[in-house]
C-alpha cells in the first residue's frame, strides 16, 4: 500500500467499511481486497474495465453538516455524469461505528488517474477504485 498520512485509525476505518452499490439495504457491497462478481458482471455489461467508488462527504474525514455535504454531492454527482458512461448512487459506512453513512457513488469506466483527481477536487483522504479484476481496493492521496 501507499505510504500516507492518514492515521491509522482511520485507515483502518477506511479498510472496514462496506462500500454500498445502490441506496437499497439489500444492493452489493464493495470490501477492500476482495472480488466482487456483480461489479465484475456491471464491468461487461458497461464495457468497462475499471470502476470509482467515491464520496464528496465529510472533506478529509472531518464531519461538516449535512447541508454542506449534500451540496457537494450534488457538485460531484455533475463531475461523474460528465465523465462516466453510468454512475449509480451509494453509500458506503463502517458496520458498528458512531460514523453516520456517506452517500457516496459508483462511477463506472473511470481510470485510477481520474480516481485520483476527483479525489483530490473533493477534498478525500482516499477513494476505492477497481481495474478489471474488480477487487476494490484504496486509492490513497495523502
Amino acid at each position: 500500500m501507499d505510504s500516507t498520512t492518514i492515521a491509522p485509525d482511520k485507515l483502518a476505518a477506511y479498510k472496514a467499511t462496506h462500500y454500498r452499490i445502490g441506496m437499497d439495504a439489500t444492493a452489493p457491497v464493495l470490501r477492500i481486497g476482495l472480488r466482487s462478481e456483480e461489479l465484475a458482471r456491471m464491468h461487461v455489461e458497461a464495457g468497462v474495465a475499471c470502476s470509482l467508488f467515491i464520496t464528496a462527504w465529510n472533506p478529509l474525514g472531518a464531519q461538516v453538516p449535512d447541508a454542506e455535504n449534500r451540496q457537494a454531492h450534488e457538485r460531484l454527482r455533475a463531475a461523474l455524469a460528465a465523465r462516466a458512461p453510468r454512475i449509480v448512487e451509494g453509500a458506503g459506512g463502517e458496520p458498528g461505528s458512531d460514523w453516520p453513512e456517506e452517500r457516496s457513488f459508483l462511477a463506472l469506466g473511470i481510470d485510477e488517474d481520474e480516481a485520483r483527481r476527483l479525489g483530490r477536487r473533493f477534498h478525500q483522504d482516499a477513494v476505492v477504485w477497481m481495474g478489471a479484476d474488480a477487487v476494490p481496493r484504496l486509492l490513497l492521496l495523502r
